[in-house]
């Protein structure tokens, strides 16, 4: 899919990420990269070949809650 020099990360690879935006959507909490890969605002991922990617966002002191 990707046209640029050089060329961005596949969607397979582990930098995939990393590749240029073609649509973002913001307002709907989405991203197209040029690899084909949607990202989503919670960091979570649907590849090409439609395997889905939980969502990997670290945690901050104040998203972290306990049991009582």
């Amino acid at each position: 899919m990707c046209q640029h020099q050089p060329a961005c990360p596949t969607a397979d690879s582990n930098d995939r990420e990393a590749a240029r935006l073609m649509a973002h959507h913001p307002e709907q909490g989405w991203s197209l990269l040029c690899n084909g890969v949607l990202l989503f605002e919670d960091t979570g991922e649907l590849l090409p070949d439609g395997q889905i990617i939980a969502p990997h966002r670290a945690l901050t002191a104040g998203q972290v809650t306990t049991a009582a």
